[in-house]
């Protein structure tokens, strides 16, 4: 009787083994790299314009580094307090949203 009772337990516990919920992985993974075709120039290359612009609307920012495309857009990277901050540009010393 009690082999009975074991076996039978036995037979319900491997049941509930296949109906297990299976593990999914998901690996398809999609990384975009942006390229802006920026190279970088010297500080001292800048429009005077530029230069302007930064020390009218960035009071106490210096120019860490600069970068051109071919579109003659400024990227420019500003050193404000030990932070620094990515700012657009074109060649007037207008501001551009990227």
């Amino acid at each position: 009787m009690k082999t009975l009772i074991l076996a039978s337990a036995l037979a319900l516990g491997s049941f509930s083994m296949y109906a297990a919920t299976p593990v999914i992985t998901d690996n398809n993974y999609c990384i975009e790299a942006v390229q802006d075709n920026f190279k970088e120039i010297s500080t001292s290359d800048l429009p005077a314009a530029v230069t302007e612009a930064v020390n009218t609307d960035f009071s106490g920012a210096t120019i860490a580094k600069a970068y051109v495309n071919e579109a003659s857009e400024y990227k420019l990277i500003l050193s404000v307090d030990g932070d620094s901050k990515t700012v657009y540009a074109n060649a007037t010393g207008e501001w551009i949203k990227k």
